[in-house]
Formats: C-alpha cells, structure tokens, sequence
C-alpha cells in the first residue's frame, strides 16, 4: 500500500485539483496533500460534473448519495467518460483505486492524461501538450529506392577470414 502511495506526487495531484476547479467553478480545497484528494474526489461527483463540464450532459444522472455503491457508479460513469474522451486504458484507474484509497497515484495520472485532452474541448488543459499526428507520405519510388540499400545493421564481411573456426568437438587422442 505506501509503495504504491510513495510516488504519489503532491504538485501533480494539487495542479489536478486546481485544473478541476479551474473548469467546474466548484469552491474546492485544492491542496495536493493527499488525505484532501482523495476527500474531495472519493464520491465521485466531482468527477462526473468535470465529465459534464468538458462534455455537456455526457453522464446523465449524478449520484449524490453517499452510499458506497452510489460513489462507485460516479466513479465508474467518469471513467466510461474518459475513455471516450481518448485516454489510454493503460492511464485509467479502477474505482476502487479511488474509493478505497488504494491507489491515488493512478487516479492522477488519470486525470492529467485527462488535462492533456482538455484542449479538444475548448477548456484549458494541464500538463504537457500532446504530440500532433506526424504522417508522412512516400512516393512508390522513394520506398523502392530503400529496398536497395543495403543497412549496417547486418554488420560488414570487411576484415574476415575463417581463423579461428572450428566446428565441433576436436578429437581428443
């Protein structure tokens, strides 16, 4: 559990917050510190108005009940949402991870792979910009042309000979 917490990062979890804030217009604690965090995500509300904010009416009914099983559904519709909004599974949490506090880490890096798409929405984004496409295009005879050469990779015979070659055993007399 606090190995998985140690590379929580409390400047990343507070910009999140602060981004979060930023678009939602909620009066929220921003502080990074990690017992914050996680009270102001754990419902999931939060997170499904944020959805809601970058998409209007994505997530159609916000659950403000407390109960475990209500907050886990906000959790869950958030990240149906974010998947949708182009974040990599890889960079997703699972609810748990957020309601029982196991993994706080992921749920940053979740919501900064989130911040990134932000731009596509006409909203402000965190973090660092994505990379743009870079598609390139080759003319039959530039692909051709390539086929010839003949790369260094497969190394060079330059300096070789057969000393040292023996293939076997030798015969022991």
């Amino acid at each position: 559990m606090s190995k998985i917490n140690s590379k929580y990062s409390e400047e990343l979890a507070q910009e999140c917050l602060e981004w979060i804030k930023n678009i939602t217009g909620e009066p929220i604690n921003a502080s990074g510190d990690m017992d914050n965090f996680f009270e102001v995500l754990k419902d999931g509300v939060l997170l499904c108005k944020l959805a809601n904010c970058l998409q209007p009416g994505v997530i159609k009914k916000i659950n403000e009940s407390k109960m475990a099983f209500k907050c886990m559904e906000n959790i869950s519709a958030f990240l149906e949402c974010a998947k949708n909004f182009g974040v990599p599974t890889q960079e997703t949490f699972q609810s748990v991870d957020l309601w029982e506090r196991q993994n706080l880490n992921s749920v940053v890096i979740c919501l900064q792979s989130l911040g990134r798409k932000a731009h596509h929405f006409g909203k402000p984004s965190i973090g660092p910009k994505e990379a743009d496409k870079n598609v390139r295009h080759f003319t039959e005879e530039q692909l051709r042309a390539g086929q010839n050469v003949i790369s260094l990779q497969y190394g060079s015979n330059k300096g070789a000979n057969q000393s040292g070659i023996n293939f076997g055993n030798t015969r022991h007399m």
